[in-house]
């Protein structure tokens, strides 16, 4: 039987490089997406061959039916608790009902499960699915990434452009921070999702680069050496990132407040992969470092 892979959220920049990699792949893809999605991003996935179908997330008859035939459902489903716990745990009860024996969650982050709670608030969501899915009977692969690589274009504290400077923190001048492009988690996810002996988890990384690393590419890539900034200790930087959280309740209901992109640079300085499957399959080309500053 062919495969055919179910993807939610394909209508986002990761979803829809993810069905492109699997129509690469000459692999049959369905998305799902809401009645009222953007036309233009529905266009680029017709263009791409997908079959497109609009429904109510809420009607799980619906769900079940979008399910039914497929070999994999894949999320990649952005959001707070109405979109990772409520609408993933729908998608999730859909896929079983249908009989789907593969399920990807939209777990595209570094490695949660060795994060405390309360250090990062959308980390603390995709672990609570996660006790979900390991609760069900159906078969689950995360794909932990690190860091999307265009994060070094943004003037973060961590390689700010404008400022020239390079943050770090405590003693972790040299700790290695794993980062992986889009484009390179949408072609590895893409094999996953054919994989049907694929583990319960897989890390990947285009690369990983310390601080002290990019203070040398910075004199490389960009022609100037920037400045290595010590920012405080971790202990002091968690501290402040709870204050801010306290101080901004509605940040609560925000995807990206202030203080969650601050507990995403920390998650950075507290997670490192360590063993990678990024040799799983074969074929696929690594980005490097130097492309993406």
């Amino acid at each position: 039987m062919e495969n055919l892979i179910l993807v939610a959220g394909a209508t986002g920049n990761l979803g829809q490089k993810i069905c492109r990699e699997l129509i690469k792949r000459n692999v049959n893809v369905r998305a799902i997406v809401r009645e009222n999605g953007n036309a233009e991003n529905l266009g680029v996935l017709e263009k791409m061959g997908v079959e497109i179908l609009k429904l109510d997330f809420s009607n799980q008859q619906q769900l079940i039916s979008a399910c039914t035939g497929v070999s994999c459902v894949v999320s990649a489903l952005a959001g707070l608790r109405d979109v990772i716990i409520d609408v993933q745990t729908e998608l999730l009860d859909a896929a079983i009902a249908a009989g789907v024996q593969h399920f990807i969650p939209s777990d595209f982050s570094s490695d949660f499960t060795a994060m405390p709670e309360g250090e990062n608030r959308n980390f603390d969501l995709r672990k609570e699915f996660m006790e979900k899915i390991d609760s069900s009977r159906i078969m689950a692969t995360s794909i932990f990434n690190g860091c999307f690589a265009d994060i070094l274009r943004y003037n973060t504290p961590l390689f700010n452009v404008r400022d020239q400077t390079i943050a770090y923190f405590g003693d972790k001048a040299d700790w290695k921070i794993d980062f992986t492009t889009m484009d390179d988690t949408a072609a590895f996810t893409a094999l996953v999702a054919l994989d049907d002996k694929a583990p319960r988890s897989l890390k990947i990384a285009s690369f990983s680069v310390s601080p002290n690393d990019l203070v040398q590419i910075s004199e490389q890539s960009k022609g100037s050496r920037f400045k290595l900034v010590k920012m405080g200790t971790m202990e002091e930087f968690s501290a402040t990132n709870k204050l801010l959280r306290a101080a901004d309740p509605a940040g609560e209901n925000t995807l990206y407040p202030k203080w969650q992109q601050a507990q995403y640079l920390y998650s950075m300085f507290f997670v490192h992969h360590g063993t990678l499957a990024n040799d799983r399959y074969e074929g696929l080309q690594w980005s490097v470092v130097t492309e993406n500053i």
